[in-house]
C-alpha cells in the first residue's frame, strides 16, 4: 500500500462537517428472573471529535473499546444516553423518527462483513437501487441508468447487475456495498472495518477504490480499524479509542511518527514495518492482561492496569485530555517526552 498524500489533509477549523460533544452510550445490564439492573456498561463515555468536509478520520482500537458504537449513533442505529451530535449546525443526536430519513441521505454506511450485509436473495440491481426508491430518487429508466452508473463508479459492468450476491467474490460484494452508499450522494460515510473481512491482495484495492470515490465526489469519511497500518493508508487524521473514550488524537503523521500515550506506542509497535533494518531495531511493547470490565471502570486512567508508565495519580483520577499542539492532543499524565513534569 502507498500512504496518502502527506500534504493533502485539509485544515479541519476550515469547514466543520460533523461535530460530536461528550458522546455517551450507556447498557444497562441485567440479572436474574427479574431482570433487575444491577449496573451500567459504558460502551462509549464522553467522545469528542470533529470531522472536516473531505477528510478522513480514523478510529482505532482494540475490539470492544466502542467504536462501532460510535458509528452506530453517528447513523441513528443506537441513541446516545447523552451528548450531542452536530450536523450542519443541527443536534441530530435525539432527532425525531420524521427527520430521519432526510438525515439518512447524507450520512451512509460500509459494513464490515460483505457476505451478511447484502441480501442473497435480491439482484445486485435491487440492492442498489433501493434506497434510491425508497426515498423516491428515481424510477423507470432512470433508476436502471442510476444504477448502472453506480457500479460503474466501483468498478462493476451493467451486466453484473442481474447477478446475485452469491455470484460474486468477497471484494466484489464489498463494492456493491460501496455502491448501495453511494446512490443518495451523502456527504459522511462510515466505514466500519470495511476491509477486515477480506483478503489481504484485495484489501488495497478496496481501499484504493475508496479513496478514488473520496476525491471524486468530495466525501468525508469516519474509518473505524483496529488495523493501523490499515489507517495509515487511509486517514488525514486519528483518533484512539480505549474502553470508551477517546485517548489520543492527532494527525496521522504526528501519530506515527511521535505518538504520546503508552496504549497508541503499543499499538504501533505492533504494526509490521516492510524495512528490515527498522524490524530489527523496533521495540515490540506487550501489554500485560486484559481490557477492564466496562461496567466495572478504573476510578482513575482507563489504562491505569495495564500500563507500563503508570504512578499512583494515575489510579487515583483520569486525565484530561490535553492539546500538546497542532491536532495532537493525549489523556495521559505521563506522555512519552513528558516523563517528569509535574501533574496540576
Amino acid at each position: 500500500m502507498t500512504h496518502a498524500d502527506e500534504t493533502s489533509s485539509p485544515a479541519l477549523a476550515a469547514d466543520v462537517l460533523l461535530s460530536v460533544r461528550g458522546l455517551k452510550k450507556h447498557f444497562p445490564t441485567r440479572h436474574g428472573v427479574l431482570q433487575k439492573v444491577r449496573g451500567t456498561v459504558r460502551a462509549v463515555d464522553g467522545v469528542d471529535f470533529e470531522i472536516a468536509r473531505g477528510e478522513t478520520l480514523g478510529l482505532v482500537g482494540e475490539s470492544g473499546c466502542g467504536k462501532s458504537t460510535v458509528g452506530s449513533m453517528l447513523l441513528g442505529l443506537a441513541k446516545p444516553t447523552a451528548g450531542e451530535i452536530i450536523w450542519a449546525g443541527e443536534d441530530i443526536a435525539g432527532v425525531s423518527h420524521q427527520r430521519r430519513p432526510q438525515l439518512s441521505r447524507e450520512v451512509q454506511i460500509v459494513f464490515q462483513d460483505p457476505y451478511s450485509s447484502l441480501n442473497r436473495r435480491m439482484r445486485v440491481f435491487d440492492i442498489v437501487a433501493e434506497p434510491l426508491i425508497i426515498h423516491k430518487l428515481a424510477r423507470g429508466e432512470a433508476l436502471r441508468s442510476r444504477v448502472h452508473e453506480l457500479l460503474a463508479h466501483v468498478g462493476l459492468s451493467p451486466e453484473q447487475a442481474e447477478r446475485t450476491p452469491a455470484q460474486f467474490s468477497g471484494g466484489q460484494r464489498q463494492r456493491i456495498g460501496i455502491a448501495r452508499a453511494l446512490a443518495l450522494n451523502p456527504k459522511l460515510i462510515v466505514l466500519d472495518e470495511p476491509v477486515s473481512a477480506l483478503d489481504v491482495s484485495i484489501q488495497g484495492q478496496v481501499l484504493n477504490l475508496l479513496k478514488r470515490l473520496q476525491r471524486q465526489f468530495g466525501l468525508s469519511y469516519l474509518f473505524i480499524s483496529h488495523d493501523l497500518s490499515v489507517v495509515r493508508h487511509m486517514a488525514d487524521r486519528i483518533a484512539v479509542m480505549y474502553l470508551g473514550k477517546i485517548i489520543e488524537t492527532g494527525s496521522r503523521e504526528q501519530l506515527f511518527r511521535a505518538p504520546s500515550h503508552p496504549y497508541t506506542e503499543a499499538l504501533l509497535s505492533a504494526v509490521p514495518s516492510a524495512n528490515p533494518s527498522q524490524r530489527s531495531a523496533k521495540r515490540r511493547i506487550v501489554l500485560e492482561g486484559e481490557p477492564p470490565d466496562p461496567s466495572r471502570p478504573p476510578e482513575g486512567c482507563s489504562f491505569s492496569s495495564r500500563c507500563f508508565r503508570a504512578e499512583e495519580v494515575c489510579r487515583q483520577r483520569p486525565p484530561d485530555l490535553r492539546s500538546r499542539g497542532g491536532a495532537q492532543a493525549v489523556a495521559c499524565f505521563f506522555p512519552e517526552g513528558e516523563e517528569g513534569r509535574t501533574i496540576a
